[in-house]
């Protein structure tokens, strides 16, 4: 199975001979540095580039392009060699190309055997200025080599980059480099047409020539505006299709073969390409002045599921941006008036007569003509963004769709984990009218803590501490239900710590259909037996992974994703077992082992600082909607709202029976 590494986390490698394929949408140089065992790159001849291909162990292709290929033979590496970093650097300023990765999809690197088996890949999400980034790195550690995902971004260029990893001759090198590109630019793979400008949220059809971003991912934080690509790892894999650049002057076509004075077919006569990604769908002709009718899915993306991921994420990054507008146009009007109305009163002649008034009355009349002129543009695009909410919803997969969905009705236990999961929905007060799902990739990251402390409802409902229990945990069983119906069969495993059974009523829809892995651990010794199985685990994977043999694990060990739901935090914990969650909550998501807490922070103030690192730790959300999570961009409180399934539904328990059943025959 690939492993979808986030940034910072690293993967074992089993083999020595790779492949490492880049999807950038946009033609990008590749480059490939060799250092030391702290990092270093000794001199030029440590850097593998088009105008130097060819190193011990290591190609590069010799031009830009969209896609690139590079091969790696880790046995050939020199004794000297401890880390191979992949560089990825925009064309020199000047052309005709962008000059930002943030203007570009996202890149995507997959690390794959000889056999084009993925063996781990990784979307480059999160980048704005940078025209360079070390992509990732395959690196040895006690004899064993592993990869890591790095995407750290360098707004200086190559130079810049090639400086920080310690090159002297890093400003001459980046020269050489961009001269070796330019000469090869005529031989590159052209990128993919551009995205139409932010005012038209049609996202138009791509021509299908190449391969995604992340093929077209946007962050766990930021959105991908650009066509094939954002924001997810994609379903099908970026990098497994689309045209594939040639290596150098021995693949390229003889110009002279062409005919009819037509463009020069560069691509190598007996290389067998896979078919590119369907074009996403198009929206119908609009009429003249009028806004362009949306469409599901018409973001990029190499499947549906990719599509809609980056099409939500677009919506999302369009309502933050357009409210900001709106804010900072509202915020203007008033320091004006305010202004205006000040230099009025300041002058004793106003006061004379009725040039006072006068004065006050043309300062409110600007205000509110800039206010009105505000409020027409965040209406004009809240109608646009509300036309588009309502062709999404409907055509989102289960994994990200809300539990009223018909989605659900038709829901089957998948094959293949999505790129994400819906967590809840998110909504500013200007677009009341508007809810954009929350979505989180997969695996996850980091915990949840779903806080169950008496909250004041921003509908001006008043939650009592009773209700705000219940709910927490009924909000952690829809989260755990969601979750075990989006991973294949086997390949996701819930534990229930309940110390006093106060949450057996919220939890009956796990405990009935058996989905569980055992009976809700109670009291003292139920909550020790349960930490320490899973702290156990936690250090058998991470001594597996440190020594390079992941396959060594016990005979039956179950590999499969853990969860782990703790009702109640302190109630029934003593020292030890605080330590054994906060190591949990540290250590687990990189092996698999994610914490979901409901508790109140307040109940467990005797610890003191003590546990403020395991708070940090957990993205918090609550049972009711509260305006606590902020955005990349421009900071706004968003207003969280829990995904509660319907009163009176019974789709939880439907859906919930068809993976018990599904594990059952797993496990057979």
């Amino acid at each position: 199975m690939t492993a979808e590494l986030v940034r910072g986390q690293n993967h074992p490698l089993s083999q020595s001979r790779l492949e490492i394929r880049i999807s950038a949408g946009t033609p990008v140089v590749a480059t490939a540095a060799l250092g030391d065992e702290n990092g270093r790159i000794h001199g030029v001849e440590w850097v593998a580039h088009p105008g130097a291909p060819t190193q011990p162990g290591l190609e590069v292709p010799r031009q830009a392009a969209a896609d690139h290929r590079l091969a790696v033979d880790l046995d050939a590496m020199t004794d000297a060699v401890h880390r191979v970093s992949v560089l990825l650097a925009l064309p020199a300023p000047g052309g005709p190309g962008p000059t930002r990765f943030g203007a570009v999809a996202a890149p995507f690197v997959a690390v794959t055997g000889l056999n084009g088996d993925e063996v781990a890949s990784y979307t480059i999400t999160g980048l704005e200025s940078e025209s360079a980034v070390v992509a990732l790195e395959l690196y040895r550690r006690q004899g064993a080599w592993k990869v890591r995902a790095v995407g750290q971004g360098y707004a200086g260029g190559l130079a810049e980059l090639l400086t920080d990893q310690g090159l002297p001759e890093a400003v001459q090198l980046a020269g050489s480099i961009n001269e070796a590109v330019a000469r090869g630019l005529a031989r590159s793979v052209q990128a993919p047409p551009p995205r139409p400008s932010d005012g038209d949220r049609s996202r138009q059809a791509a021509a299908p020539a190449v391969g995604p971003d992340q093929s077209g991912t946007a962050p766990q934080g930021a959105p991908g505006p650009v066509p094939p690509s954002y924001g997810g790892q994609p379903a099908d894999g970026p990098g497994q299709g689309g045209p594939q650049p040639a290596y150098g002057a021995a693949d390229v076509a003889d110009p002279s073969a062409t005919t009819g004075g037509g463009p020069v077919d560069y691509s190598h006569p007996r290389r067998q390409n896979s078919a590119p990604p369907s074009p996403p769908p198009t929206a119908p002709q609009s009429r003249p002045g009028q806004p362009a009718q949306p469409v599901a899915g018409d973001a990029t993306g190499w499947s549906m599921e990719e599509r809609l991921y980056n099409q939500v994420w677009g919506m999302f990054e369009d309502l933050a941006r357009t409210t900001a507008a709106y804010r900072s146009a509202v915020d203007f009007a008033e320091s004006r008036m305010d202004k205006e109305l000040e230099q009025a009163l300041s002058d004793p002649r106003s006061r004379i007569g009725g040039q006072g008034d006068a004065a006050r009355e043309t300062a409110r009349a600007r205000h509110a003509q800039l206010v009105g002129q505000a409020q027409e543009a965040l209406d004009r695009d809240l109608a646009q963004l509300v036309a588009e909410a309502e062709v999404v919803e409907p055509a989102l997969p289960p994994a990200f769709a809300r539990w009223d969905n018909p989605a659900w009705h038709a829901y089957r236990v998948p094959m293949e984990i999505p790129m994400a999961v819906r967590l809840g929905d998110l909504r500013l007060p200007e677009a009341d009218r508007i809810r954009i799902p929350m979505l989180l990739r997969l695996p996850l990251e980091r915990g949840v803590w779903i806080d169950s402390g008496r909250t004041d409802s921003l509908d001006g409902s008043f939650t009592d501490s009773h209700d705000a229990r219940r709910l927490a945990v009924e909000t952690a069983v829809a989260h755990a239900a969601r979750l075990l119906a989006v991973y294949p069969a086997g390949e996701f495993t819930v534990h229930v710590i309940d110390p006093a059974g106060s949450g057996a009523q919220a939890l009956a829809p796990l405990i009935r259909t058996g989905v569980l892995a055992g009976p809700p651990a109670q009291g003292a010794a139920g909550v020790t037996d349960v930490l320490g199985r899973l702290t156990q685990r936690v250090d058998l994977v991470q001594m597996a992974l440190r020594g390079g043999a992941p396959d060594a694990l016990p005979p039956g060990f179950d590999t499969s994703q853990q969860l782990l739901i703790v009702n109640e935090f302190p109630h029934g914990f003593d020292d030890r077992a605080v330590n054994q969650l906060r190591y949990l909550a540290d250590e687990g998501p990189s092996v698999g082992v994610h914490l979901m807490m409901v508790a109140d922070r307040e109940e467990s103030s005797a610890y003191g600082p003590l546990l403020d690192p395991l708070w940090r730790a957990l993205l918090r959300l609550t049972p009711v909607p509260d305006d606590h999570l902020a955005d990349p961009w421009v900071g706004h409180a968003w207003t969280y709202e829990p995904p509660l399934v319907p009163p009176g539904s019974q789709i939880l328990d439907q859906v919930l029976t068809q993976v018990a059943a599904a594990r059952r025959a797993w496990n057979r």
